[in-house]
């Protein structure tokens, strides 16, 4: 009995400090996430009241944040924040509030923050994700004046336009009025445009070779959106461990991979006396800076630049070509309307100019509405606080991630008559001539 009873005593003993282990570790935890959150300044935007460790994750719809950003606008104004884990988030919305932070105090939010899973593949050194400061200013220098010496801006890009134009002319011809996914077909012909600045050449629009790499960027593009890139930036060991996301790793070290291909053949052909493209231009400088171990110019950098270029004009221009044949389909007055006004001022007899645009302002309208009611960028790239900064009375420090809503300048209600419906007269006068409107941000606003 003596021997069950010390059992029954220890088991109890045993038993009580667990309990009291419990208490104490749940307590030391929940206090812990407490101070960790604590340091909130003065006129922070306000927002949801976070979960400990995790934060507002679960009140987060990551596969349509620019609905879940406007939702909690309506109840925290158009600056609040949320918090990822213990990362604090603010969210810009409205034309007021991204006049005020994108034109007027730019520099404030021109960083961009830092991403893990990014980094580790060198993607962070590119113009899209690099950090703000000497190294981003000489390289965005760079790739502009280099684009412009390959045609940007001038009548070679535009000769390159029409000539690619024929080509996707033709092969929608060949359908002979046969349904068909215009999908990759779009893509191919955007593509080619900006491949022939930076690397030279077009692909023909059989070539399986480049229908993968375009495969793998609309993947990208696609999976970019959802929550895999959030889980990845938490935690990037995770590329290494089998799951769903290794589809959305695979297709960025896939595409990552064909232009490393691309470059080992022009380091191979490279002649410094005539530059065929973008790529030999950063070869160029490559070799100029090879002595100088902190030079911006070097192949990881290439490679991230590239991407960013390729990726960026390919994607934005396909997805809104996507939507004007959607729009023309769904509004054939419209239709019948641009028809007209093609047929009045470039005929049938030749072919169509830049600066033929100045003379078709309805055309020129629904381009630009096309934009703006397809929404195709809807969050933009997220910044990063340069330097301590106010927006409408809140106070946001330097090194805090901002995303701008920038589909909440396109649908504003106090801005746009029609924020909802596809109506071209947003961007006509009362004598039907193109006006461009403040409030027209597709992709960002420039100060």
């Amino acid at each position: 009995m003596d021997l069950l009873s010390v059992s029954w005593s220890l088991l109890y003993s045993c038993c009580n400090n667990v309990t009291v282990l419990g208490v104490f570790f749940t307590i030391f935890v929940l206090l812990f996430d407490f101070l960790k959150r604590r340091k909130m300044w003065n006129r922070f935007p306000p927002g949801p009241t976070p979960l400990p460790f995790i934060g507002n994750v679960l009140q987060m719809d990551f596969k349509c944040l620019p609905l879940c950003f406007r939702q909690m606008s309506r109840r925290f104004g158009n600056v609040f924040s949320f918090q990822v884990g213990w990362t604090n988030v603010v969210v810009l919305n409205g034309f007021e509030v991204m006049k005020e932070m994108l034109i007027k105090r730019s520099e404030d939010i021109a960083d961009r923050p830092p991403i893990p899973f990014y980094s580790k593949i060198g993607m962070d050194q590119g113009v899209v994700m690099m950090k703000y400061g000497h190294a981003w200013r000489d390289l965005r220098r760079f790739s502009i004046s280099t684009l412009r010496n390959f045609g940007l801006g001038k009548k070679s890009l535009e000769e390159r336009v029409i000539e690619e134009a024929a080509y996707l002319c033709s092969v929608f011809e060949s359908k002979e009025g046969q349904p068909f996914d215009a999908h990759y077909i779009m893509q191919n012909a955007t593509s080619n445009v900006i491949a022939s600045m930076m690397f030279g050449d077009r692909f023909e629009y059989d070539d399986k070779k480049f229908q993968k790499l375009l495969y793998f960027l609309d993947e990208n593009m696609k999976l970019g959106k959802g929550l895999l890139p959030q889980i990845l930036n938490v935690a990037p060991w995770l590329r290494h461990v089998p799951g769903p996301h290794q589809k959305f790793v695979s297709c960025i070290l896939n595409f990552l991979s064909f232009l490393e291909e691309i470059v080992e053949e022009h380091k191979t052909s490279w002649d410094p006396a005539h530059q065929r493209d973008y790529i030999d231009a950063f070869l160029e400088e490559m070799e100029k800076a090879k002595e100088d171990p902190g030079s911006t110019f070097k192949e990881t950098t290439l490679l991230a630049v590239t991407c960013d270029l390729f990726g960026a004009g390919t994607e934005t221009t396909a997805t809104t070509l996507r939507w004007a044949l959607l729009l023309v389909l769904l509004y054939p007055d419209i239709q019948r309307r641009v028809h007209e006004e093609i047929d009045r001022v470039i005929g049938r007899d030749r072919r169509p100019a830049l600066d033929d645009q100045m003379n078709m302002p309805f055309t020129n309208a629904v381009i630009h509405e096309i934009q703006r009611y397809g929404d195709i960028f809807p969050l933009g790239l997220p910044h990063f606080t340069y330097r301590d900064t106010e927006i409408q009375g809140f106070f946001i420090p330097k090194g805090i991630m901002v995303f701008v809503n920038l589909s909440s300048v396109l649908k504003d209600e106090t801005y746009w008559e029609k924020p909802h419906q596809f109506y071209p007269e947003h961007f006509l006068d009362d004598k039907g001539q193109f006006v461009k409107r403040e409030a027209f941000m597709p992709f960002s606003a420039d100060p």
